[in-house]
């Protein structure tokens, strides 16, 4: 399924599920990330990911491993602009580890919106209920989206604060906004795709 839709500003996106042979495009995804963006995706400096955590990230079964990223359907070389993931919790079956990451370029335009509603869309799907989502407290804009999809506290360890979103108060919640165009046409597409 690929989803078309626009950012806030126009630009084209296509919202797809990420598949084994995204790996270089992960790759040069994460190359494109400020080391600032890059400590705050992954609590770490690191320059590149390791091969393990590349693989990891493309080892998509649309159960226990959901995750769809975002390219430029009329820049068809580009890497990915932005991914989103939700990784199953083992000892909690109804529970998500959630994760948003865009490159540097595309932030601020809607992009994390448009695909964390097309994972939220998938997550219900598969009987999901809520995402667990682990953030920087300085990482501002991340905690302003965790907040405006509901979400409520649940610690904070290791200098890092843990969330969790209801996937269905959070779908509500997209639904109402308006300041981010392009998702009337994720939540359409989606529901015809899977219909």
């Amino acid at each position: 399924m690929m989803i078309e839709t626009r950012l806030n500003d126009g630009t084209p996106v296509c919202i797809r599920r990420v598949r084994k042979d995204d790996e270089q495009r992960l790759k040069d995804g994460i190359a494109r990330l400020s080391p600032q963006s890059r400590y705050l995706r992954f609590f770490s400096g690191m320059r590149e990911a390791p091969p393990q955590v590349l693989r990891a990230l493309v080892s998509v079964d649309g159960h226990d491993h959901i995750a769809w990223g975002a390219l430029r359907p009329d820049l068809p070389e580009t890497p990915a602009l932005g991914v989103v993931h939700a990784f199953r919790e083992a000892d909690d079956p109804d529970t998500a580890e959630y994760s948003v990451a865009v490159i540097d370029e595309y932030q601020g335009r809607g992009l994390a919106r448009l695909l964390t509603a097309v994972l939220l869309l998938d997550c219900r799907r598969e009987g999901l209920e809520q995402l667990a989502v682990h953030i920087l407290p300085e990482n501002r804009p991340a905690l302003a989206l965790a907040r405006s999809l509901g979400a409520e506290g649940r610690g904070f360890e290791a200098g890092v604060s843990e969330f969790v979103i209801a996937i269905d108060e959070a779908l509500t919640a997209l639904e109402a906004e308006t300041d981010v165009p392009g998702l009337p046409a994720v939540f359409a597409q989606f529901a015809r795709g899977m219909g």
